[in-house]
């Protein structure tokens, strides 16, 4: 009896025993301490949502181009061109308390001088402007123009970026702000050829990378930088479809490309801003209204059985410019800028240089034929953009 009393008195004690550690193992599986959740802790605060967006201009023909052909040549005719807006979104991270941030070159690439804004993980939006970038390396530097001290992503302790291992990739997926996907490390040293790039001694993970993440930071679960989100491959060149075929650039690249930038940065001065190559000059019609204008030339105003000596063409207008959204169109001409009459670019040109944003300006616009009394022109109010 006194041996049972023991035995169960015993087995008391050990289950206690194991009760309190389980307890203590239920309590360490809160999430709030899965060391994922502390890496993305300390990371979040540094990554930015990256929105680029540069005005593009293409040639373009239709009939009124093939009639310029026919009875002029080439030479003599303005070709059309319409602007197009285009947008990007992308990813990065700072890297820097100053606010100097990396990202892929291919994000904010010839956005370089335009337009590029980031968006911080509190929701605040800020300008930034291009430093410089490598193509061979598809990285960029570009820097937040607010002054403050913002948190960073050091790339003073990287990962060793060991085979197995665990890692996150952080970014604006699909353009709906910050989000992340898990994986491995599955591969290291790839060289692929993605549409036609080629990309050397990438990482490769299976973790998901989609639209919106490139430029973004794949960590580990301390933290530390792995790399940067650069490619997806869906297929292989061959044209089989993949899974979890992602592409990170190696961190030590990226430390060693942003000690380079840096010295760029500090030879750049800030507030410069250039010209785009390749971009040309936009007049004070297209800038404010979208619309191309040319000199009514002695041949064009026979062709075209214009009233001579008055007025400027309309070559081409911008879509959903003001002049488009009043109606105008290529072919009719400009007779007047305010009370003003004009028979030249130049001097449409000199009536619009004072006019900024939100000035509303009175253009008369039709046509006056040679020879007819009937005058079809109309006057347009027009707010500049």
């Amino acid at each position: 009896m006194q041996l049972r009393r023991k035995f169960i008195l015993t087995l008391a004690a050990t289950c206690g025993i194991l009760f309190a550690k389980s307890t203590g193992l239920f309590a360490q599986a809160d999430p709030a301490s899965e060391p994922a959740v502390l890496a993305l802790a300390k990371v979040l605060p540094a990554v930015v949502n990256i929105n680029t967006e540069r005005v593009v201009r293409r040639a373009v023909r239709d009939p009124f181009e093939d009639f310029y052909a026919q009875f002029f040549g080439y030479d003599r005719a303005r070709p059309r061109e319409i602007r197009q807006t285009l947008q990007s979104l992308g990813s990065g991270f700072i890297i820097d308390p100053a606010g100097y941030i990396v990202t892929n070159q291919h994000v904010v690439e010839r956005a370089a001088n335009l337009k590029i804004q980031v968006t911080t993980n509190d929701g605040k939006t800020q300008n930034a402007h291009y430093i410089a970038g490598d193509d061979k390396t598809d990285l960029a530097f570009i820097k937040i123009d607010a002054k403050a001290a913002f948190p960073f992503i050091s790339l003073d302790n990287i990962s060793p970026n060991l085979l197995g291992e665990t890692v996150i990739v952080v970014g604006n997926a699909v353009g709906y702000g910050s989000s992340i996907s898990r994986g491995v490390l599955s591969a290291v040293k790839r060289n692929i050829t993605i549409d036609n790039i080629e990309y050397k001694d990438l990482v490769q993970t299976d973790a998901a990378i989609n639209p919106g993440n490139s430029g973004g930071p794949v960590i580990d679960i301390s933290g530390r930088l792995v790399g940067i989100s650069s490619a997806k491959m869906a297929f292989t060149p061959q044209g089989v479809p993949t899974q979890g075929l992602g592409f990170a650039i190696p961190a030590e690249v990226v430390r060693d490309s942003v000690s380079r930038f840096k010295k760029i940065a500090e030879k750049k001065p800030t507030t410069s801003k250039q010209p785009m190559p390749n971009e040309a000059s936009t007049s004070n019609a297209e800038r404010l209204f979208g619309m191309q204008l040319q000199d009514l030339s002695e041949e064009l105003i026979d062709a075209l059985g214009y009233a001579r000596g008055h007025g400027v063409l309309i070559t081409a207008v911008e879509p959903g410019s003001p002049a488009d959204q009043a109606g105008i169109e290529r072919g009719l001409v400009v007779y007047r800028v305010a009370k003003n009459e004009v028979n030249s670019v130049k001097q449409v040109e000199d009536l619009l240089g004072p006019a900024q944003s939100g000035a509303n300006v009175n253009f008369a616009i039709g046509v006056i034929r040679a020879g007819e009394q009937a005058h079809q022109i109309e006057t347009l109010t027009m707010t500049a953009r």
